[in-house]
């Protein structure tokens, strides 16, 4: 549960609120790596990794990272007010204060990453570290050759700018095509709405890849723990600022 950063940084640095609240106006605290000097802005210490001079004060479980191919049909939320499936229903077991890292929309599928790491989320979903994303695509109808140029420049919707890196086309049939791409950033329906822009309607949506970090053979609503290398793999994308992501095997139906 969120709360006021002063209060939390007083009950586990066992100092008095004004003592928090001057440790914070002095830049001492931080929230999942950012300094935080500002008063009234809350964290949940429970999900949230809170230091004070660099050393965490907040309560911490042990860190936990899974791989879950998320199926059509849930949404990423850890409540949601229609009563619809939440991803936390398919890694019941694995810890109360599992959260997902970044968004899946209710139509889509494929890896999501779920973890009790808040400084782990930031750095891979934030779109400042660039760590790319590659998905797997079912359109309706076939892209042009002017289409595939628009969309390598870029195009620009109602509320946004799409401009998918590393496209490919990777399967046609008779009415629809399956094209690949990578992106570094997560806004939402960001793929959807760039190709409605190009009068396709997206039919299938899967992330197949993030970083390095691949579905493999995980089988819809099944999960696994990330292993220590690809944790690491992932943070190395996001300290050198995100790179091309090689193309795993995915999808092609």
């Amino acid at each position: 549960m969120e709360e006021r950063l002063q209060k939390i940084v007083s009950r586990y640095g066992h100092v008095s609120r004004r003592a928090a609240e001057t440790m914070i106006g002095e830049g001492r605290v931080s929230v999942n790596g950012e300094i935080v000097s500002r008063m009234g802005t809350k964290a949940d210490p429970a999900r949230d990794a809170i230091r004070l001079d660099g050393k965490l004060i907040s309560s911490e479980s042990t860190p936990v990272y899974l791989l879950l191919y998320k199926p059509r049909g849930y949404v990423t939320t850890l409540r949601d007010p229609q009563n619809r499936p939440v991803v936390t229903d398919l890694v019941k077991g694995q810890g109360e204060r599992l959260f997902p890292v970044g968004r899946l929309d209710y139509d889509s599928e494929g890896l999501l990453l779920m973890t009790n790491d808040g400084v782990f989320a930031q750095k891979i979903q934030h779109p400042r570290y660039g760590v790319p994303k590659r998905y797997r695509v079912r359109i309706e109808g076939h892209l042009t050759a002017d289409e595939i140029q628009r969309l390598k420049k870029g195009v620009r919707f109602e509320d946004g700018f799409f401009q998918p890196r590393d496209l490919r086309i990777e399967k046609r049939n008779d009415k629809s095509l399956w094209v690949s791409l990578s992106i570094s950033e997560g806004k939402n329906r960001m793929i959807r709405k760039g190709f409605a822009a190009l009068r396709h309607d997206v039919e299938r949506l899967v992330r197949v890849a993030i970083g390095d970090v691949g579905l493999g053979e995980l089988k819809r609503g099944m999960y696994r723990h990330l292993t220590k290398q690809e944790i690491e793999s992932l943070l190395a994308y996001s300290s050198q600022g995100g790179q091309t992501v090689r193309p795993p095997k995915g999808p092609t139906s």
